[in-house]
């Protein structure tokens, strides 16, 4: 099978490997696509704490596809099933997981691009932000993750304002159903302090992983509001207000999640929200690339040019 190489930092090589064998309870999924994901930028970047070269398909855990091959305990699945997974070794023609780490996409979804994980994501962090409908939700950062959730906070008639630094991004958010939007570096607080007369937000989710857009998140948080923190913090230390943190009684929320069975109900929940119609991730995959064209799609994602909100690995055969 093909496979990408991560060789040395921001050196790619697509390479032979040996397709992998399951074990009993594992399936062997051909890979249909693979989300590229902003935490894959660090290690393609290089930071002294990762070693190269990388395993073959490593990074890759966003993927879908079709399963090959069952281990010979595995009763819950059969060749053939259209499947979402959770894995580390995704950017190859094959990638085997456990069978409990798989969710099945159903026949009305053929032909759509599923990268579970994300979408999972999305709804975990969903419902860790616990908003309901007379909530004011501010959204920093809209990107993928961030647009999801923006569809997501509206359907429950939250009001939803939406910063980030894009232009384009804002529109998405609009289009998504975003009740305001506003600039990231266009006095974010000001603006958000005028639109709640003061009051800040009830809901703040912070979901770009950088040092400045988190500062704002926690400046436009009301006393007592709830902060979560779903950007990905990965590429060194940060600096908090605790001063605000504390003077303001936040709750603070880590959405991250670890536990792999929350991860797979996260993403059974995203089958049967984009199955219903109540998310619509589809005009979200802007970019699709192929296996051969990771180091571009990687070099995407960390510079978002306008018109970018996810890239997919496709694999055509």
């Amino acid at each position: 099978m093909r496979a990408a190489v991560v060789r040395s930092p921001g050196k790619i090589e697509i390479v032979e490997a040996q397709v992998p064998k399951p074990n009993p309870n594992d399936l062997l999924v051909r890979i249909e696509g693979c989300g590229v994901c902003a935490s894959n930028i660090p290690p393609w970047e290089g930071k002294p704490w990762f070693t190269y070269p990388m395993a073959p398909g490593a990074l890759g855990h966003e993927a879908w596809g079709q399963v090959e091959e069952i281990g010979d305990e595995v009763s819950d699945f059969q060749k053939g099933d259209r499947v979402a997974f959770l894995s580390n070794h995704a950017y190859a023609d094959y990638d085997m997981c456990e069978s409990a780490s798989a969710t099945r996409i159903p026949a009305s979804l053929n032909g759509t691009p599923f990268p579970g994980e994300p979408l999972g994501c999305a709804m975990n962090i969903f419902s860790r932000s616990k908003i309901s409908k007379d909530d004011t939700v501010a959204i920093v950062g809209v990107g993928f993750l961030g647009a999801l959730l923006t569809q997501l906070a509206r359907a429950t008639g939250a009001r939803v304002i939406a910063i980030s630094r894009r232009r384009f991004a804002l529109d998405v958010a609009k289009k998504m159903g975003a009740t305001h939007i506003v600039p990231l570096d266009e006095g974010p607080i000001d603006a958000v302090t005028s639109l709640t007369n003061g009051r800040f937000c009830d809901v703040v989710i912070e979901c770009t992983g950088k040092q400045g857009p988190l500062d704002v998140a926690s400046e436009i948080t009301r006393e007592r509001g709830r902060l979560v923190i779903a950007g990905y913090h990965q590429d060194g230390l940060r600096q908090i207000n605790m001063q605000l943190w504390n003077w303001r009684g936040l709750d603070v929320i880590n959405a991250h999640e670890r536990d792999p069975q929350i991860y797979l109900r996260g993403m059974r929940e995203a089958v049967a929200a984009v199955e219903s119609g109540l998310i619509d991730p589809a005009p979200l995959y802007t970019h699709r690339l192929r296996l051969d064209q990771l180091n571009q799609a990687l070099g995407m994602t960390a510079e978002r040019p306008d018109g970018f909100m996810k890239a997919l690995i496709t694999y055509a055969r």
